[in-house]
């Protein structure tokens, strides 16, 4: 079905996870006289399963002319207590794409081992552990590579990486540092421990 066959004007919306790209191609192909939104409701079913009250959902009026149809559209989430979070696609791919790493990035790893199934609800939180199927989501490396890629922030991904390299380097030393600390401060208790 091409998009000639909608009445017009009619508003497209997009809900994809990722902006830039899609506000691109929709500009290229929705006929002008349609209007364009674009929108992240940034939740799914496991997060959004007891309601929607305080979960973020971005939107950018990219070509808007019929205020009353977009607005009746955004009311639906407004209403259901949604954070609404009005910001270019642009930001909103840098902003995501920076708190995404983390998650994505270890998650990923910690998704692999056992201990991700006895992983606290806050660690859970933090590294993005939260579900089975979403270290299903997580094993897609399509999805990383296109919020990493797509996004256009292939340098800034690489720069986190290294950051978070110098980073983890920088808590092992403290570490190793510490634990030479007590051993030296407690060699008694060290080869009692070392007896048992």
């Amino acid at each position: 079905m091409g998009i000639t066959f909608f009445r017009r004007p009619t508003l497209f919306v997009d809900v994809l996870s990722v902006k830039e790209y899609p506000r691109a191609s929709l500009l290229q192909v929705v006929p002008e006289d349609s209007d364009i939104l674009c929108t992240h409701p940034m939740f799914g079913p496991e997060s959004g399963k007891d309601g929607w009250e305080g979960l973020n959902f971005m939107y950018e009026r990219v070509r808007v002319r019929d205020h009353e149809t977009c607005s009746s559209f955004l009311q639906i989430f407004e209403k259901e207590g949604c954070r609404m979070l009005e910001m270019s696609c642009e930001k909103h791919d840098k902003l995501a794409a920076r708190s995404q790493f983390i998650a994505h990035t270890i998650g990923r790893k910690e998704a692999q081992k056992e201990t991700a199934s006895i992983c606290f609800p806050d660690c859970s939180s933090i590294i993005g552990l939260p579900s089975k199927r979403y270290q299903t989501f997580l094993q897609s490396l399509n999805f990383y590579i296109l919020v990493q890629i797509e996004g256009r922030l292939y340098q800034q991904t690489v720069m986190q990486l290294e950051n978070l390299g110098l980073t983890f380097g920088k808590i092992k030393e403290r570490l190793l540092q510490r634990m030479e600390e007590v051993e030296t401060t407690n060699p008694a208790e060290n080869s009692t421990r070392d007896e048992n």
